[in-house]
């Protein structure tokens, strides 16, 4: 290809891409002033006209943008149905090249001539795609095989449309930041090359076969994530030519003999599923392009996926393939620790701290996949959830509309992962094309766990640190951590503190297990957990403080204590009644949630509220949980008891005589949110 040729290719890509982004933005601009009756046919018609545009330029250049189409072909789930039913004629074969010219590089391959090498050699190819074409052919000694010839002069051509999509990728960047494919666009460019080399692929295909224990052959340890696919033999390789077991199969978009044949879509996908599953989390090897094309259905009963197409390949670190894995599971146990504790391990940084966005994004990766008819209200859904996620960065960070646009929260991606996410899109967009709808988080559990299932700290049997090596300072801390080792035996403990005092001096400070299912740190005295409703006990514990000493009656009147209080029927209500939930307030404050959360942070307020509030039901005659409620209730009557504010109190009675200064907070002082976060 001369420079010409190479000027002219680039200059067709990027006129498109011009055209179709200024297409679209004159549709975003036009829409603000028509009815919303017209709006669904304009954009269907412009989907369609920009997927033609983009079809006929795939097929003229071939190459690298006949992969591109074929990915887009498979994200049913998220893309337009336009670019979906054109795009998926890349899926077939493409125009085949001469027979002569895949002759003459067998030929040149193998330093034979075509009849020294074959019984027989069908001349019109089985597939022709964007790198190779395939022909059936017999060996003289009668096996029949599948010859892959790569096509003439498309090293050049793959060069240098990489150049060409990086180019693209940071325009659109540049004029749409929150739309940076800049570390996926990388990475492919850095494992794409790796297809132009036959042999390559041959290494990668016999690797994936062991692996996968194809021909019965499975030896993971757990029989439970064996997998039933097949993958051909390979029996010769060059640098441009690949030949192959013949398999006879079925492919994915056949619809009609799939049906003949009876097979099962969405056992089939699963299927595949398990086998990538396997790959990822147990081989930490894994074929990078799962689309249509690159699978096959056998005929014969019980119809197994045949995986074919090993050309991109990635393999994983030991601590990569584990931190992945922990990504996953965190993910599916919504446990946020983990979750950030994952993306240190991988390298993936972020700028700002957002564990709740976080969590959302990484399910978007495993939720659960939707048959094509669903694409339109899973595209609404994510776009909504985008918007509220902007939203909350805009927030955190202060910025404004355009700030926000242009503000990129990834400071680091890992090349690694890109393949990984790929193949996740991908997967999630063959089942579909297969109108199966799959549920990610049941099927690669299994194969997720047993990653770690050697890493993560066991109970007290396995692991002598289980129990956090500090001094015992009491018999009743012995019997407390012996009764710990057996609960942590019989696996009803994963993590826990206890620290108690009496008179004064600490008689039992305990730390053990690990902090979460799948973060096998251990729990240790300073650890740090997430928290709900422990500043009730706190709250009541400084009631009966005040009533020891002297300063309030159990049986009180609160309106006595706090005359504010005593309006709208609470005229009854007893200190006792507060303390064990049955005062009839415990809706008090929930109108305060709805209207504006932020104001449960206003002290005086929230007593305020709780002063003028009604009572649901008669003091003592029904216990319901004051679960809003409680700890309002009872700082108004330590307040108003004492004559003294509620830290005030709290440091009289347990901090000073416990002697924990800068250890308990009710409400975060002034300055210590930061070290408290790190």
């Amino acid at each position: 290809m001369g420079m010409v040729d190479i000027f002219k290719r680039r200059m067709k890509v990027f006129t498109l891409a011009f055209v179709i982004y200024l297409d679209y933005k004159a549709l975003q601009q036009r829409e603000k002033f028509m009815r919303k009756s017209k709006r669904a046919a304009l954009w269907e018609r412009l989907h369609e006209r920009n997927a033609k545009r983009v079809l006929s330029l795939m097929i003229e250049l071939e190459g690298l943008w006949v992969k591109l189409g074929q990915y887009l072909s498979t994200r049913a789930d998220v893309l337009p149905n336009a670019y979906i039913t054109l795009l998926k004629q890349l899926q077939d074969s493409l125009p085949p090249r001469p027979v002569d010219e895949v002759c003459q590089t067998i030929e040149k391959e193998l330093g034979q001539s075509m009849d020294d090498l074959f019984l027989d050699f069908v001349k019109a190819p089985l597939a022709t795609a964007s790198i190779a074409q395939v022909h059936r052919a017999t060996l003289h000694n009668g096996q029949e095989v599948v010859v892959k010839v790569q096509h003439q002069g498309v090293k050049t051509i793959i060069l240098e449309d990489l150049k060409n999509a990086k180019s693209i990728v940071d325009w659109i960047a540049w004029a749409e930041p929150h739309y940076d494919f800049s570390p996926m666009i990388d990475e492919w460019c850095k494992e794409a090359p790796k297809e132009l080399d036959f042999n390559h692929e041959a290494e990668n295909t016999r690797t994936v076969f062991r692996n996968l224990g194809c021909k019965g052959n499975c030896n993971d340890r757990n029989p439970a994530n064996c997998v039933d696919v097949l993958i051909p033999e390979v029996i010769q390789s060059t640098e441009r030519l690949l030949v192959l077991e013949y398999m006879d199969g079925i492919r994915l978009n056949d619809t009609e003999s799939l049906e003949a044949f009876g097979v099962d879509k969405q056992k089939l996908v699963e299927e595949i599923t398990r086998a990538y599953a396997h790959q990822i989390y147990v081989d930490g090897f894994f074929n990078g392009d799962p689309h249509p094309g690159n699978f096959l259905v056998s005929k014969q009963a019980p119809h197994r996926p045949i995986l074919l197409d090993f050309g991109l390949t990635k393999l994983l670190s030991s601590p990569m393939k584990q931190a992945l894995a922990k990504m996953f599971l965190a993910s599916a146990e919504g446990d946020h620790v983990a979750l950030l504790s994952a993306f240190e391990e991988m390298g993936l940084r972020l700028r700002l701290d957002l564990p709740e966005q976080a969590m959302e994004v990484t399910s978007v990766f495993f939720r659960n996949s939707t048959p094509s008819n669903e694409a339109l209200e899973n595209m609404k859904s994510m776009a909504e959830q985008r918007t509220k996620n902007l939203k909350v960065l805009q927030e955190k960070m202060k910025l404004n509309q355009k700030e926000v646009k242009r503000f990129n929260p990834v400071d680091a991606f890992p090349g690694d992962i890109v393949i990984f996410t790929r193949v996740l899109n991908l997967l999630r967009g063959l089942s579909s094309t297969m109108n199966v709808r799959i549920v990610y988080l049941d099927i690669m559990r299994p194969f997720a766990e047993s990653v770690l299932d050697g890493n993560i700290s066991k109970g007290p049997a396995l692991n002598a640190q289980w129990i956090n090596d500090t001094p015992v300072h009491s018999d009743v801390e012995a019997k407390l951590r012996q009764l710990l080792v057996e609960l942590g035996d019989a696996d009803k403990i994963l993590g826990i503190q206890v620290c108690a005092y009496k008179d004064g001096e600490v008689i039992i400070d305990t730390s053990a297990g690990m902090l979460g299912r799948y973060d096998p740190r251990p729990v240790q005295p300073d650890s740090l957990f997430p928290v709900f409703s422990v500043t009730k006990g706190i709250a009541a514990g400084m009631l009966h403080w005040l009533v020891d000493n002297g300063k309030l009656r159990l049986d009180e009147n609160v309106g006595n204590v706090w005359p504010q209080f005593r309006v709208n029927g609470k005229d009854l209500i007893k200190v006792h009644h507060v303390l064990n939930h049955t005062s009839g307030m415990h809706n008090a404050l929930t109108s305060l949630t709805q209207e504006n959360p932020f104001l449960m942070l206003d002290w005086d307020e929230c007593l305020s509220r709780i002063a003028t509030s009604v009572p649901e039901t008669e003091p003592g005659r029904e216990q319901l949980y004051h679960y809003v409620s409680f700890g309002w209730l009872c700082g108004g009557i330590i307040e108003h008891a004492s004559g003294k504010k509620f830290q005030e109190i709290l440091e009289e009675a347990f901090i000073h005589p416990l002697n924990i200064d800068g250890e308990l907070y009710i409400g975060i002082p002034p300055g210590m949110i930061h070290f408290l976060l790190y």
